[in-house]
């Protein structure tokens, strides 16, 4: 009877029903940690990339974080095990509390989502934290929570506000993002016609300031920027803040003043691992609240400045976008097929005063909301005030001197913070922060620029200004020649990353090379073909190439891991002591017979595709060939008498087409600048300004060479810069610099230069 759960008598055992009740505990506090720790990394991306709105990157709203909440908060509601001890008692509340945390982290990750989205992950939270409040209060009634029920009662109202913020923060979120989109498309047009008129402003100031005009559009059109600088969440913050101090002072008077409360003397199911989850939650608690109250607080800094003095005269005014949403849906007809006239009319009704309700709620929320802010205002705003005198005074001491000597030149010079003013993304009754936005958001460029400074290419660098002088990239043209026979009447299309892994490749088979040279080689490709796919991976929107770049990728990795190129050991080849010419020969040969082999075992019929589709071997194949027999037919005209020789030629022709391939990088940067979703685009342009910081020493390398052709559309292909060079009567050759003219181009789209 034993093994079917019941006692000699007949009566079920429960002797090791609590056995797993530690486990679980344990369960629970990994799921809390990983929540703390997911929230922990939010807070350093926040202050790491200066974002002290502190997105949502890794803690957001969504399945899996809703999953581990739940387990986080079991304890919350456990209805029938009894916590009879101190930290059994304050678990049950640092699970409350931990819920409320969670949500102020929450709250900016909703501008990131779709409609549908918002509201299945806002059901799916509304649910979660209705449950907990109700499971708390069966467990305040029947005694299983007989301790801090204040606090429980705090908890619980500081749950329910937060869950009315999210409901209102979702309700105006679409308005405002179709507000910033439809904003958006026409700063871009006064940006663009600004980059064009300055002329006379050198290529270096000129980027910096396209790139500010860019930063100040995305960054403050954000729908995380826009979410956590709004009234619901810095109340969000402010709440989580009373939050987490209903649970310090919990803990305090327990320990600091046991005899204020009474405790049982018997032990939980759940033994020692109550304390660990105490721990753990509270350290939650604590890493948590960081975000929501430095949120809370830049709000107020916002609001509290001087120069915004006049924003808390307008702090009750309801403004449209919060409503707009709900009086759409009061004005659409339902979409119901009731029969009967008096039943349409009733639906009708009833829609009708329900959304008259939400509009009420809506309002009420959005005012407290504001009520709440300015309370927090009047709280800290001496403090504030008086760390802006402090940080005016400093300025003041430091600045007397530069300021002195600069007021003779800049008279004659417009404000550019004047002109940066225009291009501060803002809703309705935020008129007054639009100088505070700029102002603490005007120098992330620079920090970004300098960021990208301190990861440049050096190999790279070192190779482009020892390889390229006034070679007009020739070397686009030089590895491979029309002379060579085909395999197939057509010829597959080049990237730009499959000849340079070739020529490295035939590079590192060469004999006698000193090997440190081929090791810096190596290494300036390395770097070099990361950049390239930057180009190919923005630029390229052919799909017939995906083989070819894909073929790069394997064949390099082969080179630069384990020094072969496909099975063929480069570097016992180099030991066999051949000539160059024979190295050439061997490669050919080796190539061209991968090609037949595969060529008599295609059953399938994949050569006689379209040569894009090829196989990804193959294609590795026709290329070295077609490079190697190229190499060879120019070999005696070159004088490559020897492998030193010719490992300079190949060096030259390996930099000349990453060079030619990174001239690109300036349509890189403007693509990545206004060419991605509203949700996506401060980061794209973060990432522009980064690579202009790593990219700025090789644009000004690349800037002295002419190219093939003034529209920058015919050169982010290689075969269309080798069409453009070939031609017979070649067009007038034009500096990679552009000085600021978009006309030429034939585009509408701003072509970012350096100088």
């Amino acid at each position: 009877m034993g093994r079917l759960g019941c006692t000699i008598d007949g009566t079920l055992d429960v002797s090791k029903f609590n056995e797993p009740m530690p486990w679980i505990g344990i369960y629970v506090a990994a799921a809390s940690a990983a929540c703390a720790m997911a929230m922990a990394v939010d807070v350093f991306h926040g202050f790491r990339y200066r974002k002290f709105w502190f997105p949502c990157k890794f803690f957001s709203l969504n399945a899996t974080t809703l999953t581990l909440i739940a387990v986080a908060i079991k304890l919350s509601v456990d209805l029938n095990t009894s916590m009879p001890r101190r930290h059994d008692q304050l678990a049950k509340l640092s699970s409350g509390v931990f819920i409320c945390t969670v949500m102020g982290n929450f709250l900016p990750s909703l501008g990131t989502m779709e409609n549908k989205e918002i509201i299945m992950n806002f059901m799916a939270l509304a649910i979660l934290v209705i449950t907990a409040i109700v499971n708390i209060c069966i467990q305040l009634a029947t005694g299983v929570i007989f301790v801090f029920w204040r606090q429980h009662a705090i908890v619980m109202f500081v749950m329910l506000v937060l869950l009315a913020i999210f409901a209102s923060s979702a309700v105006a979120i679409p308005t405002t993002k179709s507000y910033f989109e439809l904003k958006y498309s026409k700063k871009i047009k006064l940006a663009v016609k600004e980059c064009s008129d300055k002329t006379d402003v050198s290529v270096p100031k000129k980027l910096r300031d396209d790139l500010m005009r860019y930063w100040m559009m995305a960054h403050t059109s954000n729908p995380q920027f826009v979410m956590g600088r709004s009234a619901t969440c810095t109340a969000s913050g402010a709440f989580c803040l009373i939050s987490a101090a209903t649970l310090a002072q919990a803990m305090l008077r327990s320990y600091l003043i046991p005899r204020s409360f009474k405790f049982c003397h018997d032990e939980s199911d759940y033994k020692w691992s109550t304390t660990l989850v105490l721990v753990t939650q509270t350290i939650a608690v604590a890493v948590g609240t960081i975000a929501p109250a430095c949120r809370w607080f830049t709000a107020i800094n916002f609001r509290c400045p001087i120069k915004a003095n006049k924003a808390c005269r307008c702090e009750f005014k309801i403004e449209h976008y919060w409503i707009k949403k709900l009086i759409q849906w009061k004005e659409c007809p339902l979409a119901l097929k009731i029969c009967g006239r008096q039943g349409r009319k009733l639906a009708h009704n009833m829609k009708n005063q329900f959304l008259d309700f939400c509009i009420r709620m809506q309002t009420g929320i959005v005012l407290v909301s504001k009520l709440v802010r300015l309370i927090s205002i009047f709280v800290v705003s001496r403090y504030l005030i008086c760390c802006r005198w402090c940080n005016d005074l400093k300025r003041l001491l430091k600045g007397n001197n530069s300021v002195a000597n600069d007021n003779s030149g800049s008279n004659s010079q417009p404000n550019p913070m004047l002109e940066l003013r225009h291009f501060v993304m803002h809703l309705e009754g935020e008129e007054e922060l639009v100088d505070l936005m700029m102002e603490n958001n005007c120098d992330a460029p620079h920090h970004w620029i300098q960021m990208g400074k301190k990861k440049q290419p050096k190999y790279l660098i070192q190779l482009l200004e020892k390889s390229i002088s006034s070679r007009e990239f020739k070397g686009v043209n030089e590895f491979d020649s029309d002379h060579v026979p085909s395999f197939d009447s057509e010829e597959p299309p080049n990237c730009w990353a499959l000849p340079v892994v070739t020529l490295t490749s035939i590079a590192a088979a060469l004999p006698n090379i000193d090997p440190r040279s081929i090791k810096q080689l190596r290494n300036s490709v390395s770097e070099g073909l990361m950049y390239i796919k930057v180009v190919e991976d923005n630029l390229d929107d052919k799909r017939d190439v995906v083989n070819v770049r894909k073929a790069s990728e394997i064949v390099w990795l082969g080179v630069d891991l384990y020094h072969k190129w496909l099975d063929v050991d480069l570097h016992k080849m180099a030991l066999q002591g051949k000539g160059p010419k024979e190295v050439l020969e061997t490669l050919a040969d080796i190539a061209k017979n991968r090609f037949m082999e595969f060529r008599k075992k295609d059953i399938s019929g994949c050569l006689r595709e379209t040569p894009s589709k090829w196989p990804i071997k193959v294609l590795a194949a026709n290329c070295m060939y077609r490079t190697c027999q190229t190499l060879v037919l120019d070999y005696e005209s070159r004088d490559c008498k020897s492998s030193e020789i010719l490992f300079e030629r190949l060096s030259a022709m390996i930099s000349d087409i990453m060079g030619a391939c990174l001239t690109n990088l300036k349509q890189v940067i403007s693509t990545l600048c206004h060419h991605s979703t509203i949700e996506e685009r401060e980061e794209s342009v973060r990432r522009a300004i980064i690579l202009l910081g790593k990219t700025q020493e090789i644009l000004k390398i690349l800037d002295r060479q002419p190219l093939p052709s003034s529209d920058p559309d015919q050169l982010a292909s290689i075969d269309n810069w080798r069409a453009l060079s070939r031609q017979k009567v070649p067009p007038q050759f034009v500096s990679s610099s552009m000085d600021g003219n978009t006309d030429s181009t034939g585009s509408s789209d701003l072509y970012l230069t350096i100088d």
